[in-house]
């Protein structure tokens, strides 16, 4: 509700702006000023960030945004995401040669991988189950899509962000685990497993 609030206002002001450079700035005080004020009042800021940016992804650009705008939009927002992803994996990097990694944590890594393995199939399964009712799916395509389900570095991003404390070193490690699981052996096996 928060974000569709903070969206709503970013596209209001969109609407009466005819100017990228202008533009570009009320998204990115969108999102630095939504996401403190999320965590002001004790809302999860990813997900008000992530509604306000659908609102203003889809209702934004079609109705308040010319098509400079767009372009000067787009290629700003794909250069933070590049600057953001390789500090990412920077951080990630440096993570991994100061985790203590034991046994334990690998055995609950494994764990982990059954575990998200049966979510996903159930997140995927009983909504396609419910909707085979009024559509047609190909026969495999909820062991597709649960194979498919990739994880990666928003995983290890929200780890990462987790307090410091003992239990933070175990989820750290455990979504290592299943993060290098998802991307080494689902990653490279969701081609064979589409072409069977």
């Amino acid at each position: 509700m928060f974000g569709l609030a903070i969206g709503y206002v970013a596209y209001q002001m969109l609407q009466r702006v005819d100017s990228y450079q202008v533009e570009v700035l009320i998204t990115l005080a969108l999102v630095m000023g939504g996401y403190a004020l999320a965590h002001k009042i004790h809302v999860s800021g990813p997900i008000a960030m992530v509604v306000a940016g659908l609102l203003i992804g889809n209702h934004g650009r079609s109705f308040a945004m010319s098509e400079r705008t767009r372009e000067h939009l787009d290629t700003f927002w794909e250069l933070v995401d590049e600057i953001l992803n390789a500090v990412l994996f920077v951080l990630i990097g440096l993570e991994v040669i100061v985790l203590a990694f034991t046994g334990s944590y690998f055995i609950a890594g494994l764990l982990g991988i059954a575990i998200v393995l049966v979510a996903r199939f159930v997140s995927v399964g009983l909504p396609i189950s419910v909707l085979r009712l009024r559509r047609e799916f190909s026969e495999n395509v909820v062991r597709v899509l649960t194979w498919g389900g990739l994880r990666g570095g928003i995983s290890i991003a929200l780890a990462l962000s987790l307090p410091q404390g003992e239990n933070r070193d175990v989820l750290v490690a455990v979504t290592y685990v299943i993060v290098v699981f998802s991307i080494l052996v689902q990653g490279l096996t969701i081609g064979r497993l589409i072409q069977r």
